[in-house]
């Protein structure tokens, strides 16, 4: 068995891959601990995030939210703004599995707007349609609405019903 972090690391994208993600989990958890102790704090945060989407994919939130906890700050540091914002939109993923719909949402638009600030426009839906599905299972219909205007308006290349959607939303606003 190797110990190296970053075939760990491909191990664990293999094992997601295979959908094995309790195993993805552990060699993303041994890669972070491996990039840790080297020193190398982005690898080892991204390390950290795919171990936190393999964790949601098993069922494990909880465990999933404390992987991705504190990664965005590392990639601010670091000044990657597109990996902070998957950090934040990974972290709001585990909040929503646990039903912490307000704190989602915060994390799901702070990351929404990261992603606008580097152009990843699809990116930036893919958040965006996030809060306002939890926005309409929540009830909060009217705010839903503007979130999915939002989400459209950021699309790049909407799909043909995407832009017949965006047509009759221009309506309402």
């Amino acid at each position: 068995m190797t110990t190296n972090p970053a075939d760990l690391n491909n191990q664990g994208k293999k094992a997601f891959a295979a959908q094995k993600y309790s195993e993805a989990a552990e060699y993303f958890r041994q890669a972070a601990q491996g990039f840790t102790e080297g020193r190398a704090g982005l690898l080892a945060a991204e390390a950290s995030n795919n171990m936190s989407v393999a964790l949601l994919q098993a069922g494990k939130a909880q465990e999933a939210l404390q992987a991705a906890n504190g990664t965005d700050t590392i990639f601010a540091g670091a000044k990657d703004v597109k990996k902070q914002a998957m950090a934040l939109g990974n972290q709001a993923a585990a909040l929503e599995a646990l039903n912490r719909y307000d704190e989602a949402i915060e994390k799901y638009e702070q990351s929404a707007d990261l992603f606008g600030s580097v152009n990843e426009g699809d990116l930036r839906a893919t958040v965006i349609k996030s809060a306002a599905a939890i926005k309409l299972k929540t009830g909060k219909i009217t705010e839903s609405a503007f979130k999915m205007i939002g989400s459209l308006e950021a699309k790049k290349t909407p799909t043909f019903f995407e832009r017949i959607l965006k047509f009759l939303f221009r309506f309402i606003k």
